[in-house]
């Protein structure tokens, strides 16, 4: 039943935002340069590893030694209302349809960590990665990793079709006030160092 809604939504979603992701796709190409896309590999379900799509948010920026210089340096005002508003996700439709992700399901997160998840911590690979979920409505980059990873492994164990429709509808209004962005001190949030390092 969630496999049929994921392609159904994504699928009107694509068709009705395609004016939109054209805009954005040349406002990218104007403001950043190419790509328009920033694809990364990324651990889904059962931590098989698939390839996400987002818009791009960082203009390229390199140091003498031709080192990627740090993401605050990178991130542009554009890519940062980019991010606000969440349109850099839009692309994200596309790993839903072909079943990488789910509308709904833990953030999709680096290969590297992988190895660095506690027991309890995997288990967010239980289910498919999602453009939203019960983390990120509830604090996204602004808590904990451990507190990250608490939730998601919530919703692996509550997870049902009126749960998602809240997220979802919750998700909207997080994008309206645009809270939890960032976490302190980091344009993002800062990297997981595995269970114990917290």
């Amino acid at each position: 039943m969630k496999r049929m809604i994921d392609i159904v939504v994504s699928i009107i979603a694509l068709i009705v935002f395609l004016p939109l992701l054209l805009i954005v796709s040349i406002l990218i190409r104007v403001k950043l340069g190419g790509p328009v896309l920033f694809k990364q590999k990324r651990p889904g379900l059962d931590g098989e590893v698939f390839e996400m799509i987002k818009f791009r948010s960082m203009r390229d920026a390199f140091d003498k030694d031709g080192n990627a210089l740090p993401d605050s340096e990178r991130l542009t005002s554009f890519g940062l209302k980019l991010r606000a508003s969440s349109l850099d996700e839009l692309p994200g439709l596309w790993n839903i349809l072909k079943g990488n992700m789910s509308l709904v399901g833990p953030r999709p997160l680096l290969v590297e960590y992988l190895p660095l998840y506690s027991q309890e911590q995997a288990r967010r690979h239980e289910v498919r990665p999602g453009l939203t979920g019960w983390a990120q409505i509830n604090g996204r980059n602004a808590i904990s990793w451990e507190e990250k990873f608490k939730l998601d492994v919530w919703y692996v164990e509550n997870q049902n079709i009126l749960l998602d429709l809240r997220i979802l509808l919750m998700t909207v209004r997080k994008v309206f006030i645009r809270e939890g962005i960032h976490a302190n001190d980091h344009v993002s949030i800062e990297a997981f160092k595995g269970p114990n390092s917290e």
